[in-house]
């Protein structure tokens, strides 16, 4: 063998290893609820996992609602009155729908009323709408909310793992989020 055809072969088994080094994070029973952004695992029991080039066909064909999941940013504590704070704005795939705070693995009541008013909104009320969950690379808030989302009844779910950073990095478009209203707001 060459040294070419050797190289090419150690560099092979460096992508291989590296593709699959998700598969070896195990899917767990229950929601994640500590260490967000962390490594993924690559399935969602009952759900499809999307790639990067398969969420963009589905995102152009209008054919799915995406859901952002992203925690917004808390107010900083201990500003001096009269500050101005501005929250950072939150670029995410157009026409998404932001439920902030939702891919938590233990939520609020009010959190949880307000994820599932979220979803009948972003579903028409039509369980088996696609709906389409994502944040960022490596976040496991995104899989939370799609795995809540399949016991709360909805049968046409899926998962996009890259979320916003994978998108960015294929140049996707992309827009500034407003978070969907609370009750009350």
């Amino acid at each position: 063998m060459s040294w070419r055809g050797a190289a090419f072969g150690v560099l092979a088994m460096l992508v291989v290893g590296g593709a699959h080094a998700q598969d070896h994070v195990p899917e767990p029973d229950g929601y994640r609820t500590d260490n967000y952004r962390a490594p993924v695992p690559a399935t969602l029991r009952g759900a499809r996992v999307l790639g990067t080039m398969e969420a963009a066909t589905l995102w152009r064909s209008g054919g799915a609602a995406f859901i952002d999941v992203l925690p917004r940013p808390p107010k900083p504590s201990g500003l001096p009155a009269g500050t101005i704070w501005r929250e950072a704005p939150r670029p995410h795939i157009p026409g998404s729908l932001w439920l902030p705070d939702t891919g938590y693995g233990a939520l609020a009541a009010g959190t949880e009323d307000y994820f599932r008013q979220g979803l009948a909104r972003a579903s028409a009320g039509d369980r088996d709408r696609p709906l389409v969950f994502y944040c960022q690379a490596a976040c496991w808030m995104s899989w939370n909310a799609a795995k809540r989302a399949l016991k709360d009844g909805y049968s046409n779910v899926a998962w996009y793992p890259q979320g916003t950073d994978g998108w960015r990095e294929a140049d996707l478009p992309m827009q500034d989020a407003r978070p969907e209203p609370r009750a009350g707001e």
